[in-house]
């Protein structure tokens, strides 16, 4: 295993693999229960959009914050039916995940057409 594979290894519930979805993808290391908290979004803050970039709403400062994924949290891919969604920078599943199941979550793009 390359020094870069090892790299998104620490993740006790998640690894990271080549997804069916787009590129790599976030798996569920084993079973996880819906409620049950996945990993918190890592990485310095940033005000620059990009590939690896979650925007999470501040409601103290009312303004969207950036944080610049560095660790496994930053494979994870849009799935308009999702299994985990963000309470804040931590990720928890909202429904049962099975075994080796891609992990997703909505990026809450608007899917209205013009």
């Amino acid at each position: 295993m390359s020094k870069k594979s090892r790299r998104y290894e620490s993740n006790p519930r998640a690894y990271v693999d080549h997804s069916p979805i787009h590129g790599r993808g976030l798996f569920a290391r084993h079973a996880i229960a819906c409620d049950d908290y996945i990993g918190t979004y890592e990485g310095p803050a940033t005000r620059e959009d990009g590939m690896h970039v979650l925007w999470i709403w501040n409601e103290d400062r009312e303004r969207w914050e950036g944080i610049d994924g560095q660790n496994e949290m930053r494979f994870l891919n849009h799935d308009p039916e999702p299994n985990a969604d963000w309470w804040g920078t931590d990720l928890y599943a909202i429904r049962d995940i099975a075994i080796d199941e891609e992990i997703t979550f909505d990026y809450g793009w608007d899917n209205e057409e013009d």
